[in-house]
């Protein structure tokens, strides 16, 4: 389909009526060629009168055979040289490229010729597009203003709703240039059991817009518990999704990117020889990180989840070959990076995939669950941290989690047909909802998880060592209410790639240089 648009005051517009523009142009020279005739007033050689369609908006009119020849060869003269009732060159220009229709003679009616007919078409008209239909509402209000228009600003200086609605259009479309001009950046999180890439561009500060996704599970650290080492066939499955990932970079101008390896390249015997390999194949140059990078990053990722008047946060992040821990206390003087606020945190060498492998995941019994549990709680006495006060705790203390468990749990919760990214991410749960949704799963068997939408046969053996973790988090800083989040280490690296690059200074910038256009 055509998309080209025609700027609505030059150029042939589509004709409603269905007449050409060339017999609207033979109607007109015939016209102009006939006002006179060997001397003698045309309309008195006319016995009807004859309405002229297809000429310029202004033209029509009746000719009656008593009309003065004289006068309307001077009106015709006036209106040409702009001098006339109609000497606006917009509405002149918008005149000029009117459509006469049926419609249009009906809606001009009786005092089609007079300047108040004349000034109507020619503001309706001057406010069509491309293809004449109007942009804003051309109805009139009491106050005798189109509605959808204001006299300009309010008292405090800002502009009103009606007259901002076009002003609105425009602005959001110099916001929009300025989103599609920002530069980009790339986020990759290899971990022990997930593989996932985000590309994306700074928005509002603080804030990006997503380009490009991926995420595939990989379970890089399948048998790493036992072994010691990656395996083989592990390997491969990485390989091949950070191939995808490869590609999908290669075909985008990246300004910045951070690709990171988790805790089993840490773990693994072999994991600088297989991120070696990786940057053969495919041209990604990994970096491991540490466990203590691993949690400022989790909670850069989630900053914007944590409200404004929370004093104290514990975060966590439950991942395939660990689970990462932060303690935050915000004070009066609240930084713009919240990973500033940490004050204790802790890196349990335990995940879904690990601690699933020693206890098994499948056939999970209520002895299983709590041997789990225990093993969690004994790795968490060792993780020296002052409890909180009660005044911390009344000052609406809780929980975010960051991780397929929690998101797995909400799903399941809200009883959703299919996996919903917007339902999820920052979704609130009491603590009795959560022992509900422990339980519910509990009840489950392996066919009845990885039937659930939310779960699927990939989670199914992993979900209930999962929330093993939680429960053992849960016992050790009881709290009311759980946030959820759908994001994590992508998040906080390109949080922290934006802002330690001006980004979001950048991009507003443009979106200034746009509006004073």
């Amino acid at each position: 389909m055509d998309k080209t648009v025609t700027d609505p005051g030059s150029g042939e517009k589509p004709s409603e009526s269905g007449a050409s523009t060339v017999n609207k142009s033979r109607a007109k020279r015939s016209r102009r060629g006939k006002g006179k005739r060997n001397g003698t007033n045309r309309g008195a050689q006319v016995a009807t009168p004859v309405v002229v369609v297809g000429s310029h908006a202004d033209s029509q009119h009746e000719t009656s055979p008593g009309q003065d020849a004289g006068e309307r060869k001077r009106k015709r003269r006036r209106r040409s040289r702009g001098s006339g009732q109609n000497s606006n060159p917009e509405a002149k220009s918008a005149s000029d490229g009117a459509q006469a229709n049926g419609q249009a003679a009906k809606a001009a009616g009786p005092n089609a010729g007079s300047p108040e007919g004349r000034k109507s078409r020619d503001r309706r008209r001057g406010h069509r597009g491309p293809q004449g239909r109007p942009l804003v509402p051309t109805h009139v209000a009491k106050n005798g203003k189109p509605q959808g228009q204001s006299s300009g600003q309010d008292g405090t200086g800002s502009t009103s709703r009606g007259d901002g609605h076009r002003h609105g259009q425009r602005q959001h479309s110099h916001d929009r240039d300025a989103d599609q001009a920002a530069d980009m950046y790339a986020a990759l999180d290899l971990g022990t059991n997930n593989c996932r890439l985000l590309i994306a561009q700074p928005t509002r500060p603080g804030q990006f817009r997503v380009v490009d996704a991926f995420s595939r599970i990989v379970r890089l650290g399948e048998g790493l518990i036992s072994t010691g080492r990656l395996s083989n066939e592990a390997m491969d499955r990485a390989v091949e999704a950070l191939r995808v990932c490869a590609a999908k970079l290669s075909g985008r101008p990246i300004r910045r990117m951070r690709l990171i390896a988790t805790e089993a390249c840490r773990a693994a015997e072999n994991g600088e020889e297989f991120l070696s390999r990786v940057t053969r194949e495919t041209g990604l140059d990994l970096e491991i990180i540490s466990r203590e990078t691993e949690a400022r990053l989790a909670v850069s990722g989630c900053s914007s989840l944590i409200g404004r008047d929370a004093r104290s946060v514990v975060l966590f992040d439950i991942g395939g070959g660990s689970s990462e821990i932060a303690v935050i206390r915000v004070g009066e003087n609240r930084s713009n990076r919240l990973a500033n606020h940490i004050t204790h945190w802790t890196s349990l060498p335990v995940g879904v995939v690990t601690l699933s492998e020693r206890h098994g995941g499948r056939d999970v019994t209520p002895q299983v669950f709590s041997a789990m549990v225990t093993e969690v709680e004994g790795l968490l006495d060792s993780f020296v941290c002052p409890p909180f006060a009660a005044s911390d705790v009344l000052e609406d203390f809780h929980l975010i989690g960051t991780s397929g468990t929690v998101t797995t749990l909400a799903g399941v919760h809200l009883d959703l047909p299919r996996y919903d990214r917007r339902k999820v991410d920052g979704l609130w749960l009491s603590d009795r909802e959560v022992t509900a949704m422990q339980n519910k799963l509990l009840d489950w068997d392996f066919a009845g998880r990885a039937a659930n939408a939310c779960i699927g046969p990939d989670r199914a053996d992993l979900v209930l060592a999962g929330c093993a973790i939680l429960e053992a988090i849960r016992r050790r800083w009881p709290a009311r209410r759980m946030r959820v989040a759908d994001r994590g280490l992508r998040e906080g690296l390109l949080t922290d790639m934006m802002a330690d690059d001006g980004a979001w200074r950048r991009n507003r910038l443009r979106r200034q240089q746009n509006g004073a256009r």
